[in-house]
């Protein structure tokens, strides 16, 4: 017989929940059978667990680069920040630049600029010559069996190009 190693499994927190479900239905006498189908409250927690993931990977690499200028000029150091009143979202913020990481809704996430004269826009792509007066949004798509995956123009992205891109374009921009 196989062992089973939950390190093996990447999200095991559905199982528990379906647990806690069930002893919470067990209790209250309230059985809902249909949660499970509903798209709007598992966007909900993809989308929060989505930001979450950007803001680690972000608080990480900026850490990083905060700790490799610190010994020339610790005053242009990158600082984030959470936006109030929010569940998730947050700021980078660098010499009157900040980039803006927020949830539009449970199925949008939009990552633009924002400058000290109230400019919003967006970083530019590799096919444009400037930046255009716009934000990027990263949408969600749920394909079968609920599986919810993150896209860019209809493209599947990954949260590591994504924040590698975006962190450049910010570092680029807030040197000036």
């Amino acid at each position: 017989m196989d062992v089973i190693n939950i390190n093996d499994y990447q999200n095991v927190s559905w199982i528990e929940s379906l647990a806690l479900e069930e002893l919470n239905m067990e209790e209250s006498g309230i059985i809902r059978f249909s949660e499970h189908l509903s798209t709007q409250s598992l966007l909900e927690d993809s989308s929060i667990a989505f930001m979450n993931k950007l803001k680690d990977r972000f608080e990480f690499y900026v850490s990083m680069f905060n700790q490799y200028r610190s010994n020339r000029d610790s005053t242009r150091g990158i600082k984030v920040f959470r936006i109030s009143n929010t569940v998730n979202d947050f700021i980078l913020f660098r010499n009157s630049l900040k980039l803006i990481v927020a949830r539009r809704s449970a199925d949008v996430v939009s990552i633009g600029f924002l400058n000290n004269s109230g400019g919003l826009f967006s970083p530019r792509m590799p096919n444009e010559a400037q930046a255009i007066q716009q934000i990027h949004e990263i949408k969600a798509h749920v394909g079968p069996f609920n599986n919810i995956s993150w896209r860019f123009q209809g493209e599947v992205i990954e949260s590591e190009s994504l924040v590698k891109y975006y962190l450049t374009e910010f570092i680029k921009n807030s040197s000036r």
